[in-house]
C-alpha cells in the first residue's frame, strides 16, 4: 500500500493523475480524492489540475522536493542494510534503441537475472526516445551526444562506425578513395535523420549531408545489412552491425584511411539524491559488456 506521500510524489513525477494511476494500477479518480485528502489534512492546496497535465504550485514543489529526498534517503538506507548480500530486488525499467538492446542490453540483463532472483525487468525497446518520468523509467540506454536536460547522463562507451559497401557494388560504381568521391554514390540510410545529418571525420571534417545521395532508408541495421550485401549501397553505421560481414568479407570497408568519428553511448535517468542499487549496477554491467564488446 502507497502512503499519501507517495501518491503525491508519483504525481508531480508523472505530470498528470491518468500517468500515475496507471503506473500504480488505480483509477484516477481514486487517486484524485487521495491527493484532495491530503491537501485537506495539509490545509495546502499542493497541484495545479488540469484536464491533460498536473504541476504542482509553489508550496507543492517545495514539498515534493522534501519527500523525494525523504524517499531517496529510505531507499539508501535500506540499499546500506542489505549491502552485506547484495541483493537487487524490485523492477527495474530499461529503455534501449531496438537494435542495440537486442544485442547489448539482452545479454546484460539475462546475467543479472540469474544471479539475482529477486531481481525482475522491464525493458522497453524502440527506435523512439522514452520519457523516463512519464513511463516510471529507472535508466535509458541512448546513442549520440547527451542533449541538455533535468536528466543525469553516464557516458558508457561509444560506438566506432564504418563505412561499407559490397564487392558487387564497388565493382559497378567503382571504390571511393577519399571523402569527396562520396557524392559519386548511392547510400542506404537508416533514418530521415541520418539523411540530414553530415558524415563526421575523427579530425573534425565533415561530407555535408546537402551531398548525399540516397534512394532507400530502412529503420533496421539487419534489413541494412542484407541491403549493403546485395549491392544496392553505401552504408555508414555502427561498426558491430557489420562486424562478421567485414569478416568473411561480404561488405568492406571503404575510406579506411580516413577515421569516423563515434558515436558515444549514455545512460540516462533522472537525476536524484541516490541512485538505486539495481540502476548502478545495470549500468555498471553494460559498461563492462560494453567494453569488451562494441
Amino acid at each position: 500500500m502507497h502512503s499519501l506521500q507517495q501518491l503525491f510524489v508519483q504525481v508531480v513525477e508523472a505530470g498528470s493523475f491518468k500517468q500515475a494511476a496507471e503506473q500504480m494500477h488505480m483509477e484516477p479518480s481514486s487517486l484524485s480524492r487521495k491527493i484532495a485528502t491530503l491537501e485537506k489534512r495539509l490545509n495546502v492546496k499542493l497541484l495545479h489540475r488540469s484536464t491533460r497535465h498536473t504541476r504542482p504550485t509553489d508550496l507543492g514543489q517545495r514539498y515534493y522536493e522534501g519527500l523525494r529526498k525523504l524517499l531517496d534517503d529510505e531507499i539508501a538506507l535500506e540499499d546500506e542494510v542489505t549491502s552485506g548480500v547484495k541483493v537487487l530486488k524490485g523492477t527495474l525499467r530499461v529503455s534501449a534503441p531496438v537494435d542495440f538492446g537486442a544485442e547489448f542490453v539482452v545479454p546484460v540483463v539475462r546475467k543479472m537475472l540469474r544471479s539475482a532472483p529477486e531481481l525482475s525487468v522491464e525493458l522497453l525497446l524502440s527506435s523512439h526516445f522514452a520519457n523516463l518520468v512519464e513511463q516510471n523509467i529507472d535508466v535509458a540506454v541512448r546513442i549520440g551526444e547527451s542533449s541538455k536536460s533535468n536528466l543525469a547522463a553516464k557516458k558508457i562507451g561509444e560506438v566506432p562506425r564504418v563505412l561499407v559497401a559490397s564487392r558487387r557494388y564497388l565493382r559497378c560504381h567503382g571504390t571511393p578513395d577519399t571523402p569527396d568521391d562520396l557524392i559519386d554514390h548511392n547510400f542506404i540510410l537508416y533514418s530521415p535523420i541520418q539523411a540530414r545529418s553530415d558524415i563526421e571525420f575523427a579530425d573534425g571534417n565533415k561530407f555535408s549531408h546537402t551531398k548525399i545521395r540516397s534512394n532507400l532508408t530502412v529503420n533496421s541495421v539487419n534489413a541494412i545489412r542484407t541491403l549493403v550485401k546485395d549491392g544496392l549501397g553505401i552504408h555508414l553505421g555502427p561498426a558491430w552491425v557489420f562486424k562478421d560481414a567485414l569478416e568473411k568479407g561480404d561488405v568492406c570497408k571503404i575510406l579506411s584511411g580516413y577515421a569516423l568519428k563515434s558515436f558515444p553511448i549514455h545512460a540516462v535517468y533522472v537525476a536524484r539524491a541516490y541512485l538505486p542499487r539495481k540502476t548502478e549496477e545495470f549500468i555498471q554491467q553494460l559498461s563492462r559488456h560494453i567494453e569488451h564488446s562494441v
